[in-house]
This record gives structure tokens, sequence and C-alpha cells, in this order.
């Protein structure tokens, strides 16, 4: 459904504001890919520590917790916030974002989203309990609510005749920040009175202490920090070196794909408290990965290759024929969706604090590599390029690593 309503709302976007627009809501969209790591890897600790408790709502090990993640994320929001007012204040979107950002009005449609991420943040660990209290299918609905709400304001706008198509990504903003607001409000509930002794004590800075939570954190941060900027770049890589309409052809293909890649995301994190549970039973039991990762491998191709048989339908629809997919750009992104969706039962069973750390490694190692890659293949390959080089490393730094760092933990466990 989100696919489908995505089609509807770039149609809308390219019909009325212009290939232009559409260009900058998409790299503006991909900014949050890019900034994850603002909760510093807590989520692993909340969903670990959650995930292995037999009683959440009285365990005092997760109030800990919850109360060193609220003082983390205080200090995260406010951080982005002003960075948010220094690049504002100095003018330097453009030179960070390059020429997609459309000088009327990208600048201010730039530092909009980045306050609504922040006051997203606040309240986005919502989601990570309700996923360590195996309502992960949840999370999943929650994330429908976001296309909708892009689409009512488009409508709004069309109707009211405002010329403000530059502006519609704070829509999308918007919808993130409404569906972490629902998990609030659930996982609240879930554990109730949990939340609100933790946020009493988290304004508490002296007499209270937290829990440890950077032994798993920290390398998750790294990741978080490292795999963004790896995977999640290519649209102002190829906004600095190639041309608009090679941006669009990116962001058409990559809308329609990328989503195969969220589901497959929305499984696997599903796995993770599972291993978590199965961890803190007995860990000479977890289960296997491996051939939950061949079964994603074989679930994305045949999603991909449905998509990829309707891609030139679809992008007719989407762009009113303004954009065209080359055959071989929609066959890499195929392959992407592929090794993405294998490596993911793999990467959520590597959640402990050894498997973390060894991920971070492996991601920080991927990072240079699609870099350097997305850079000289999108100058000459243009939108296939960045496509590539994430392929590559997908396949060598966290598919085919995980999958013996897995091999080799789970016979060490038994």
């Amino acid at each position: 459904m989100s696919t489908g309503l995505g089609i509807v709302v770039t149609r809308l976007l390219i019909e009325n504001y212009g290939v232009d627009s559409y260009a900058q809501y998409m790299l503006l969209v991909g900014l949050i890919a890019l900034v994850p790591f603002a909760d510093l890897g807590i989520s692993a600790s909340i969903i670990n520590t959650v995930a292995g408790s037999d009683d959440p709502r009285n365990d005092p090990r997760v109030r800990g917790v919850l109360i060193t993640c609220l003082r983390i994320l205080a200090v995260s929001m406010m951080v982005i916030l002003v960075i948010t007012a220094v690049v504002t204040g100095s003018g330097v979107w453009e030179s960070l974002l390059g020429d997609g950002l459309m000088p009327e009005t990208g600048p201010a449609a730039a530092a909009a989203c980045l306050v609504v991420f922040a006051m997203t943040l606040g309240i986005g660990y919502g989601q990570r309990i309700l996923i360590a209290l195996g309502k992960n299918h949840i999370v999943v609905l929650l994330g429908l609510v976001q296309t909708p709400i892009v689409l009512t304001c488009i409508i709004t706008m069309l109707l009211l005749d405002i010329d403000a198509g530059g502006y519609l990504a704070i829509a999308a903003y918007g919808g993130i920040f409404v569906a972490a607001a629902i998990a609030m409000v659930m996982a609240s509930r879930a554990l109730a009175p949990m939340l609100r002794l933790a946020y009493r004590d988290a304004l508490r800075v002296r007499s209270v202490r937290g829990a440890r939570v950077f032994d798993t954190a920290l390398p998750l941060l790294v990741q978080m920090i490292a795999l963004p900027i790896a995977m999640q770049s290519s649209r102002i890589v190829l906004s600095h070196v190639a041309s608009r309409d090679e941006l669009a052809q990116y962001s058409l293909a990559a809308q329609m794909f990328l989503p195969i890649v969220g589901v497959a995301m929305a499984a696997g994190v599903s796995l993770w408290p599972v291993f978590a549970r199965e961890r803190a039973a007995n860990p000479s039991s977890i289960s296997s990965p491996h051939a939950m990762a061949l079964w994603f491998g074989v679930a994305a191709c045949v999603v991909g290759a449905m998509v990829a048989v309707a891609s030139p339908w679809l992008a007719e629809i989407a762009s009113g024929g303004q954009i065209r997919l080359d055959a071989a750009l929609v066959a890499a992104f195929v392959v992407l969706v592929i090794v993405q969706a294998a490596k993911n039962p793999l990467g959520n069973f590597l959640t402990d604090a050894r498997g973390l750390r060894f991920q971070a490694i492996m991601v920080t190692l991927m990072m240079p590599w699609n870099i350097v890659a997305s850079v000289f293949l999108s100058m000459s390959l243009g939108a296939i390029g960045p496509v590539i080089a994430s392929i590559s490393g997908v396949m060598i730094f966290q598919l085919a690593a995980n999958w013996i760092y897995a091999t080799r933990t789970a016979v060490m466990t038994r």
C-alpha cells in the first residue's frame, strides 16, 4: 500500500511542481537515513534488556537502562537543534547537499525537516520497546502512516492552490513523528508504570544513576554512523557529481525497490528479541540464522522480479513519462534488494556485545569502500553507479562476513 501511495505522491509532485521539486523531496527525505545514529545506539540496549527481562514492567535493570537512554536522547536532541541552527544561519545547506537542493526552498525545508526529526528522536524509542515485546507487526503497520500523511498534504496544497511543493518533505518527517508518538503511547501502556517512573528519575541527574548501556550501544552507534554514510549517501553523491535527471532516475527506482528492503529489515528486526531471549535463557540453544538468510534472499528475489517487470508501467504512472528507467538500473536494484534482505537474519543474530562489535568493524571498513566506489562509478555510469557500489559493499562486508562469523559463533556456543 505504501509503495502504491508513494507512486501517486510522485506523480502528483512531478506533474504539479516539476522534476526538480521531486528530486529535492527525495533528497531531503533521504536525510533521515543518514542520521539514525542520533539515538547514539541506545536501541540495542533497550531491545536486549526489555526482551531478556522476565518482568519488564518492574525490572530495575530495565528502569536503569531507560533512565540512561532518556538522558542520552535529550542531549542528542539539543545537539541536532544547535547544528541545524548553525548550518542554517551560515547558509551552507547548498554546499552540503549539492545541486539537488533548490535555492528558493531547499535550505528552509532542510532545516524544518531536521527540527521535526529532533522532536521525533525524543519519543522514537517507543518503537524499540514494542519490538522487544514481540510487537514488531505494530511498528510495521505504523510505518504505513507516513505516506498517507504526505498524500493528504499534497492534495490539500493542490486544492488550495498553494505553491509549496519544495516544502513537502516536511510532511514526510511529520508522518514519522506521528508514527513515533503512537508507538510511544502504546509502549507506555504496555510497560506501565515503568516509563512514567523512568521519566521522573531521568530528571534526577544527581540523585539517580542509570544503568550501563554502552557495551552494546557503542558498537551499534558505530554501525549507525558508518552504515548510513556508506549506504544512504547515494543521492548526495549523485547530486554533486551527476545531473538532476540521474538523481531523479535513481530516486524513482529506489522508491520502487527500497520498500522491499524495508520489509526485509522489519522482518529481520523481529528476530532480534527472539535471539536475545534465547541468549538470556540458554546461550547454547540459539537458533541458527543461516537458513533464514537464504529464505529472506529468495523472497526478496521473487518480489524484486515482480517489481522489475512492472517498473516501466510504474515509472510511466509515477512520472507521467518524464522519467524512464534503464533496464540495467532496474536489474541492479533487484540484486541489491536480494543481498540486503539476506543479510538481515545474520545481522540480528549477532546482536550481543561481541557480535555488535564485529559488525561495527565490518561496516566501518565498508564505508570508505562504498563512498569511493559510488563517486567514481557515478561519474562514469550515472545513476547505476551507487547501486553497484552498494551491492559489492554489502556482499563483502556484511553478507559474507556475517555469515562466516555467525557460523563460528553457532559452533562455539554448542
